[in-house]
Parts: structure tokens; C-alpha cells; sequence
């Protein structure tokens, strides 16, 4: 299991449009992925959940990949995330 801490770049955060993205990233990977916001954790393979943390811009979360390629899923994302979700 590897994680990272980052806090998301773009203004408003993830809504639905770069949660889409995200969330299609994450299920490129076969390894479980979650994305926690303070006590909350959610599947990062999940609209809703994602969704349901109320990310916004400025916020710290965690990212959490465990399997077999958690390591590039785990880049992957957080790459996606420090550049903002490509918006």
C-alpha cells in the first residue's frame, strides 16, 4: 500500500468535470484506490463517492493505491492532480 498527501490545485476543486477524469484514471489500475479528505475516505473508482467529499480548490487529501500497480496508479493520479485536471 503506498499514499500521498497533496493538496488539489485547480480553483474549484473536484467537481464533476475533473472527477470524471480522475475517476477514469483511477480504473485504468487494476489496484484498489481511495481518496480520503480529512476522517473521509472514498473509492476513487466511484463518482459519488468522490463527489460526496466535497473537494475544493486549496483542499489537502490523501491518495491511496493498493495491488499490484499501485505504484503508477498512484503517480498517475497525483500527477493529474498537481496539474489541475488538465482544465
Amino acid at each position: 500500500m503506498v499514499h500521498k498527501d497533496i493538496t488539489v490545485q485547480n480553483q474549484v476543486g473536484l467537481h464533476a468535470r475533473p472527477a470524471t477524469f480522475f475517476i477514469q484514471k483511477a480504473n485504468e489500475f487494476r489496484s484498489s484506490i481511495w481518496v480520503e479528505k480529512e476522517e473521509r475516505r472514498a473509492n476513487a473508482k466511484s463518482l459519488l463517492g468522490v463527489l460526496s467529499l466535497g473537494i475544493t480548490g486549496g483542499t489537502d487529501i490523501r491518495i491511496i493505491a493498493d495491488g499490484n500497480d499501485e505504484n503508477e496508479a498512484l503517480a498517475a493520479l497525483v500527477q493529474m492532480v498537481e496539474a489541475g485536471f488538465a482544465e
